[in-house]
């Protein structure tokens, strides 16, 4: 990757993670204070104990998704620094600049990628 093609793939990370940072406060209660969204959380409503849970669920995954969004980008961040950006995390290999524009996060090639979603767990 050229030095001229760094400095805006580091502003695109750093914008996204601006944002995934954001929308994390924002699920945690933004303005409010933690006891102030724990109290509101466990109210009583007119909600039924299923609806509750539901929501909970929800609200929970919710925030493991942005959680690893989070760590992708800090990821990318910490190769683009070492200069490793742009090569395959498994293989090595250079990744396909348009995979990178589409998911400047991205770790591995698509190949690589193709292999790790249809491994067994």
């Amino acid at each position: 990757m050229n030095p001229t093609e760094i400095d805006p793939i580091k502003r695109r990370l750093t914008g996204l993670r601006t944002q995934v940072l954001a929308r994390i406060a924002e699920q945690r209660g933004g303005v409010h204070s933690r006891a102030e969204v724990a109290a509101e959380q466990f109210a009583p409503t007119q909600d039924s104990h299923a609806q509750t849970i539901a929501q909970h669920d929800i609200a929970l995954a919710l925030s493991e998704h942005e959680t690893l969004e989070l760590t992708h980008i800090d990821d990318a961040l910490q190769r683009l620094a070492a200069g490793t950006y742009g090569l395959c995390t498994a293989c090595g290999q250079a990744i396909a600049t348009p995979r990178l524009k589409a998911w400047p996060d991205v770790a591995r090639c698509i190949g690589c990628q193709e292999k790790a979603e249809t491994a067994p767990p």
